[in-house]
């Protein structure tokens, strides 16, 4: 591990940056943060324009030369309109300028407070209304505050000071209650309203997007949805009355929350209306004539993407499907290429991650928008479908991929197959000054995501406990049984647990995601604890006597400024 870490190079230096710490300002009506920090210093607007498709040296940059590290994800958030915000404007630190996509960019943070080895504390929860359940109990909904929301452009996640780590990198990722597979807080529209279990959705407004903390990069998995306030048939000749609707799928990182599932390339969806499938806004037939989605109805949703060695291969351009369809399951001997750009920020009683988030493409843009000339104004490049060689990355798909739906137990079919890739090329994060191409940060892939409008309420279930569980799910798989023999000299089948064909609950995907940050949090303390010379520094800004400084790096801000956001 050692020996591959000390053939870095040093961490490119910012070609410019602020020299001081700027005054609060409202954000643009594009909710581009307007204030200098780290990962945005002073955007150029003509820098926030999308980007073309990679060319095939960015492909290649994708690949990391830290084997070792294992994938990793994040989640929640920052940013919304009409709010102000001030970034700190750390130093850069690095004395080995070269390095350029392995590691981490790194900037000079003062020291912690003592507030920030607290565990992360959970959002606020003011009640806002009940609702009846169909079961005659009522089912409480809470606004949540005392948080941030993702936005457009940047991206945050939960984080917290350890003193174990001897660089200067002070921060790494954690988790607040509720633990476990829920709705995110953070990585939701605003005005929508949860319980506290983070489990059950609804609004009061028009269509509005929330995404599950849990993101599916590879395999096979299942979460299901119970619609508590919805469409129901009337006694008198079979009506339908609307209490309000639900829409829900799975969405990418690129998908609008303010929008309902389904609406662009970035999110497939199942509408209650007739149970149609929604993608780039185009509802198509789907379910058996006379079926649709009603209150009470539980929808399964099965998702299958393959691994992320043969999605690594489609988005580099070297997918060859009369050899690579058959070695989707092989291991590959390199890990992803997990680089996370970040750095904290204060709000409130929080400490985030701020990172810059990934932006939409023009090429699937012009996918949603068929014509000549694409809505971009360029020749249009979704001419040729999208298919697994196709020229422009983003308009890619993934060979065996798709996504299955259930009703109350029932398959209704596959509505989708052949899903987008998202793996870098194929997404690419908000062009500005400090974001870096071609960088998969861990928290790419398809989320669970539910939309409501208008009363419409849902409750979600990740597992591993399903109301209508999938066929075979949960039984045992006796195509990996192995017969030993005891010292008896009787013969023993060892039968394995996991469930017939390997179908697993999302929410063994949150537990995966766990290790994946503390895998990837240690990866990054040893990158830069070895360019710190392998010795631990002064954390302390000089308060320490025994520390022991071993970097020449300017004098730290006084305090990590704080992000303002009205209500």
């Amino acid at each position: 591990m050692a020996s591959d870490l000390e053939k870095r190079e040093g961490t490119p230096l910012p070609t410019s940056g602020p020299t001081s710490i700027p005054q609060k300002r409202v954000l643009d009506d594009d909710h581009v943060p307007a204030i200098s920090s780290p990962l945005n210093p002073n955007p150029d607007p003509k820098l926030t324009k999308a980007q073309s498709h990679d060319d095939i040296p960015a492909m290649a940059r994708e690949k990391r030369t830290k084997k070792e590290s294992l994938k990793k994800r994040e989640s929640k958030g920052v940013s919304a309109p009409d709010s102000v915000r001030a970034t700190p404007d750390p130093k850069l630190v690095s004395n080995e300028p070269t390095l350029k996509d392995s590691s981490p960019l790194r900037y000079k943070l003062a020291p912690p407070k003592p507030s920030d080895f607290e565990p992360a504390r959970a959002p606020v929860f003011t009640h806002h209304h009940d609702v009846p359940a169909l079961d005659g109990t009522t089912i409480s909904f809470y606004e949540t505050s005392e948080h941030v929301y993702n936005k457009k452009n940047f991206h945050y996640t939960h984080c917290i000071a350890d003193p174990n780590f001897p660089s200067s990198f002070y921060y790494r990722q954690t988790e607040p209650e509720p633990h476990g597979s829920h709705i995110s807080f953070e990585d939701a529209a605003t005005h929508m309203y949860l319980d506290q279990s983070g489990r059950h959705i609804t609004t009061d407004k028009g269509f509005r997007m929330a995404r599950a903390n849990i993101g599916v990069r590879q395999g096979r998995w299942y979460w299901e949805c119970k619609i508590t306030r919805g469409m129901v048939k009337t006694a008198e000749g079979g009506k339908i009355e609307s209490h309000g609707h639900v829409r829900l799928g799975f969405a990418r990182r690129e998908a609008s929350l303010d929008a309902p599932v389904g609406f662009d390339a970035y999110s497939y969806g199942i509408r209650d209306v007739e149970g149609q499938k929604v993608h780039m806004s185009r509802p198509k037939d789907f379910f058996p004539t006379g079926e649709d989605i009603k209150e009470g109805d539980v929808i399964g949703l099965e998702i299958q993407l393959p691994s992320e060695n043969l999605h690594r291969k489609v988005v580099q351009g070297q997918y060859n499907p009369a050899v690579d369809i058959l070695d989707d399951e092989t291991p590959s001997a390199e890990g992803p290429n997990i680089v996370r750009d970040r750095i904290p920020i204060r709000f409130k009683a929080h400490i985030y991650f701020e990172k810059i988030d990934y932006h939409t493409s023009k090429e699937l843009e012009d996918l949603m928008n068929p014509s000549p000339v694409g809505a971009s104004g360029t020749a249009n490049s979704a001419a040729e479908p999208p298919n697994p060689n196709h020229q422009v990355p983003s308009l890619r798909t993934l060979p065996n991929s798709y996504i299955k739906v259930y009703k109350n137990g029932v398959l209704m079919g596959t509505p989708f197959t052949n899903l987008l890739a998202f793996l870098p090329p194929a997404s690419k994060p908000q062009a500005q000054v400090g974001a870096r191409e071609g960088m998969d940060d861990g928290m790419l892939g398809y989320y669970p995501a539910i939309s409501v409008f208008r009363g419409g309420a849902a409750e979600c279930n990740f597992g591993p406990d399903f109301w209508y569980p999938p066929p075979g799910y949960g039984t045992k798989d006796t195509d990996g049984d192995v017969e030993m023999t005891g010292t008896d000299g009787d013969t023993v089948t060892v039968v394995s647990e996991k469930p017939a064909g390997n179908v697993c609950p999302l929410s063994k995907r949150y537990d995966e995601q766990i290790v994946e940050d503390i895998v990837a949090d240690i990866v990054d303390e040893v990158d830069f604890w070895m360019q710190d010379g392998c010795r631990v520094i002064d954390r302390t800004g000089g308060r320490d006597e025994k520390a022991d400084v071993t970097v020449d790096i300017a004098p730290g801000r006084e305090e990590i400024k704080e992000l303002v956001q009205d209500d």
